[in-house]
């Protein structure tokens, strides 16, 4: 005759259940923060409180990946805004490849975004994260774009997309030179300075200056390890708020080389696009995680943000540009960045 268990057994396998299930969903949760394919910072008080901001990296030589989540932060935590930080990511180990030029996970969250920050170099990504770029670039909203961001794009020859126009030396008709020079104001053209030799002294426009422009509000003191970009054919709507000249060396103190010429390394204009919507936009040749160092080019961003965003009127006397955290960037170079990396440890 078979008889049941004593009750006290039953309760101790209930319990032994309940703590093997508690401990399957703390595994679980770990795991999937571990797999978090974009970082998110709310917004603290401040002016930009309720605006969205999206911040994508995604180069392969100026440690984007560093510099991006460092200037989120920034914003998020001085300014208000909420911001998303997008990254270039090898999908079969979901780690952080900036080599890695067919993968940046999360572009829908540009359906919503105030406004995109980018510094990406020679991308070539599916049509099913390149329609969320267009679609923004559609609805003409504003532009951020830093460094290689000129040449952010790079498609094959035998690529058929549609969205190939966007190209860096596109021939499409109303796309020449892609979306580098439809849409920042220039595709890339080549090294004005020595390129990892010669650093980067930036000259305030003096016209710009004096007529206050709000973008260079609090910004007087610029100096940048990455060279000067050429620059040959701005919009006829830009207005260039900043030159650079190259420095005989790496160090802010070096000299200027006077025997090269001064070429535009910040600008605003505007674009339409072929909807007829007409965007903001400020492009600067300088961006690299180690020019972020530089506490007034930091600034000129902020600054930047606010004008992009119709909020020139609310940007500070010297806008709050300290570093949240801690940031150590690396050198700018080819197949230096840091192995291994997942986008938590960006946070």
């Amino acid at each position: 005759m078979m008889t049941s268990p004593p009750l006290f057994k039953f309760k101790f396998d209930l319990k032994q259940v309940s703590l093997l299930l508690c401990s399957f969903l703390f595994v679980s949760l770990a795991c999937g923060q571990q797999e978090k394919l974009w970082l998110q910072f709310e917004g603290n008080s401040g002016p930009g409180k309720g605006k969205k901001i999206v911040l994508i990296s995604g180069d392969d030589e100026y440690r984007s990946e560093e510099g991006m989540p460092m200037m989120a932060k920034i914003l998020s935590a001085h300014h208000g805004f909420h911001t998303t930080v997008l990254f270039s990511i090898d999908p079969e180990k979901n780690e952080v490849v900036p080599n890695y030029k067919n993968n940046i996970p999360g572009l829908e969250h540009l359906r919503d975004a105030d406004l995109v920050i980018m510094l990406i170099r020679f991308r070539e990504l599916p049509d099913d994260q390149m329609k969320y770029i267009d679609e923004y670039i559609q609805a003409g909203k504003p532009i951020i774009g830093l460094r290689t961001s000129t040449h952010a794009f790079n498609y094959g020859k035998e690529n058929k997309s549609p969205y190939a126009k966007y190209h860096w030396q596109s021939t499409v008709s109303e796309w020449e030179q892609g979306f580098g020079r439809k849409i920042l104001g220039e595709t890339w053209v080549a090294h004005h300075g020595h390129h990892a030799v010669e650093g980067t002294r930036a000259l305030l426009d003096g016209i710009q200056a004096e007529a206050g422009h709000p973008v260079l509000k609090g910004v007087k003191d610029i100096w940048v390890a990455s060279d000067v970009y050429t620059v040959k054919n701005l919009g006829e709507d830009a207005k260039v708020l900043i030159h650079g000249i190259p420095t005989k060396g790496m160090e802010p103190d070096t000299p200027i080389n006077w025997g090269k010429s001064l070429m535009p390394i910040a600008w605003t204009q505007s674009y339409t696009s072929e909807k007829g919507n007409k965007g903001k936009v400020f492009t600067s040749t300088m961006g690299a995680s180690v020019d972020l160092e530089s506490e007034d080019l930091r600034r000129l961003i902020i600054n930047a943000a606010y004008w992009c965003l119709e909020m020139e009127n609310q940007i500070p006397e010297k806008a709050k540009a300290d570093i949240v955290g801690d940031y150590k960037p690396t050198m700018f170079g080819f197949d230096n960045f840091r192995l291994g990396m997942k986008v938590t440890d960006f946070e």
